[in-house]
């Protein structure tokens, strides 16, 4: 396996046009084309707070957040691409991250229950008449909710026991 790095494409990027190009034509071969974005996907990046992690190995393209070129699965690109996905989520004070994907794609659904994410409903026809789709969502402040309910608790108990 070669070096690979997750790189944040920014609008200003010298290199835009060709990782775009080159993501789109990963798109546009994984994605029927009533599915895929590669039509808008140059536009939709331009847009104000939006933004593309992808994976680069040994100078090339090999995936981005919504897939990985097939001669690349199953080595933990997409998890690393998730992983940072959320990550920069997390730093931007996103706090829901929510999805929609094909349920006969078993392994994006291992990825995303692995990292969090928790369906919210099956989605009938979202993709075409016979295709449905799984909402997901992976709530990002929940869990400093819980560990702030859990910190009150402990020093409420502590002063409760502490004073009597």
């Amino acid at each position: 396996m070669g070096s690979e790095v997750i790189v944040e494409l920014q609008r200003n990027s010298t290199n835009w046009a060709n990782v775009v190009g080159e993501i789109v034509k990963i798109e546009r071969k994984i994605f029927p084309k009533h599915e895929s974005l590669a039509r808008s996907f140059d536009e939709e990046l331009r847009k104000k707070n939006s933004g593309l992690l992808y994976t680069e190995l040994n100078g090339e393209v090999a995936g981005y957040y919504k897939t990985v070129k097939e001669n690349y699965r199953r080595q933990g690109h997409g998890e690393a691409l998730l992983k940072a996905a959320i990550e920069t989520c997390k730093k931007r004070k996103v706090q829901r991250i929510s999805l929609h994907f094909d349920p006969l794609r078993t392994a994006a659904m291992t990825i995303y229950k692995k990292l969090g994410f928790q369906v919210d409903s099956l989605v009938e026809g979202y993709y075409s008449s016979d295709r449905n789709a799984y909402r997901m969502h992976l709530d990002l402040q929940i869990k400093i909710v819980f560990i702030c309910m859990y910190i009150s608790l402990y020093l409420f108990t502590r002063v409760y026991i502490f004073t009597n």
